[in-house]
């Protein structure tokens, strides 16, 4: 919460992937520098063009329809993270298990710690070759696992009290017209918002989502996407320098918690 203070925000996010971990620690750090914490997740939902992610807002820790529906998604994940290990073993990386799990701290394990892994090894020259060559789907050492299928992830979410926004939908792998047809589709389950302030959206995309946002019905979001040293050279709340996510976009998706 210190970076967030040093970076002036009124409110951040937590959402780490399938897990609600962290949350109750985040939000007294919050409340102690007067930063409003947004608890949440970022799902990871699958369909018939691949996969994508979801980030679930305002989605509390404790029981409820998506919470208990947590438990069986992380041990899917960790399941997939050891047969990933074993795979990179396999391809003759120097890496094991318990190196991963140290390296994120012991919970969320995901690709992202495998990479550093790889990268401080020098196995790859940065994070985004060690998905490259081993680590992304159709790559050696990728393994699939199970995920949600976006209505069913919209609607748990929605009877949780939570507000179900679509991540960087330029990995949902439509456009145009197409893409129109599927965030309205989406709208009609429960679906609250897409992501349209991303960092690495230029402005005229940014503006475009938020005009297909409106168009579909729904609330236009945005965010960093920080991930510490996992992704070099971008901020939090501000990206890669030219990203500010207004507070009337928090305030429009807030109403829309709980319904």
């Amino acid at each position: 919460m210190t970076k967030a203070a040093k970076a002036r925000l009124e409110a951040v996010a937590l959402t780490d992937h399938d897990n609600l971990d962290g949350v109750p620690e985040a939000v007294t750090a919050g409340a102690a520098l007067g930063i409003e914490v947004i608890p949440g997740i970022e799902l990871s939902c699958e369909w018939d063009r691949g996969g994508f992610h979801m980030v679930v807002l305002w989605l509390e820790p404790g029981s409820g329809p998506l919470q208990d529906r947590l438990a069986e998604l992380q041990a899917g994940r960790a399941t997939r993270n050891q047969e990933m290990v074993a795979k990179l073993t396999e391809l003759n990386v120097d890496i094991t298990y318990e190196e991963v799990l140290e390296e994120a701290g012991g919970t969320g394990v995901g690709r992202p710690h495998m990479a550093a892994i790889l990268l401080r090894k020098g196995y790859v020259e940065s994070m985004g070759e060690a998905f490259d060559f081993y680590l992304a789907a159709g790559r050696p050492a990728y393994v699939g696992r199970a995920r949600l299928e976006p209505e069913a992830a919209i609607q748990l979410a929605r009877s949780s009290g939570a507000v179900p926004v679509i991540a960087h939908p330029h990995t949902l792998g439509v456009a145009g017209t197409e893409l129109d047809e599927e965030l309205k589709r989406m709208a009609a389950v429960g679906l609250v918002g897409i992501e349209a302030f991303y960092p690495e959206y230029e402005q005229n995309t940014r503006l475009e989502l938020v005009e297909r946002a409106n168009q579909a019905g729904l609330e236009p979001s945005g965010g960093s996407d920080y991930h510490g040293t996992y992704k070099p050279g971008l901020k939090l709340g501000s990206g890669y320098g030219d990203l500010s996510v207004s507070s009337e976009v928090l305030e429009n998706l807030r109403q829309h918690q709980g319904i």
